[in-house]
């Protein structure tokens, strides 16, 4: 299952010590509890949607009920709440584990349809909603080489394209 994490933040004062907190603390908490597979965080090079987003692979939706997650992972940035916007979660089935981005490459979603992933030659993959906000209750994933020349202002509405802010971290 794909579970994944969106936000936006609203302190930029502080803006780089909470990505450094995500990073180096958050992302490496969660990848240590069992059941989680891979972990990649990504920042948003189009706009009209959260600035932040993270993916995780997990095994299943009791993971994020249980006890290990609430300690080690769930909540545990109560300092960051108050600059923290736009917070969505979502657990999709169609994929068991998330394709790791390089810094070479970007991530795109479609909440659209396939439609324009395909009209860009891409390989894509499904995800359908099962869990949390179920919204956008389909949507499909894909990598794109950040060398193609592809306008960012010129994607339709609801393709958003995302860098990669670390490697997938994986427990496997």
């Amino acid at each position: 299952m794909i579970y994944t994490v969106e936000c936006s933040f609203t302190n930029s004062a502080s803006e780089a010590e909470w990505n450094n907190f995500y990073t180096l603390e958050k992302l490496p908490a969660l990848i240590s509890v069992s059941g989680f597979l891979t972990s990649q965080r990504f920042k948003a090079l189009s706009t009209g949607h959260p600035l932040y987003l993270a993916i995780h692979s997990i095994e299943n939706i009791n993971i994020l009920y249980g006890e290990e997650y609430r300690q080690k992972g769930g909540g545990n940035f109560s300092c960051w709440q108050q600059y923290i916007t736009d917070w969505h979660r979502n657990l999709y089935e169609g994929l068991s584990c998330a394709p790791a981005i390089s810094k070479d490459e970007w991530l795109v979603i479609s909440t659209i349809g396939s439609e324009p992933l395909i009209e860009m030659g891409l390989e894509y993959y499904q995800l359908n909603a099962v869990a949390l906000d179920k919204y956008p209750e389909h949507c499909y994933l894909a990598k794109l080489t950040n060398s193609t020349s592809f306008y960012i202002d010129n994607f339709p509405k609801g393709i958003r394209l995302y860098a990669p802010m670390t490697v997938q971290l994986t427990n496997f």
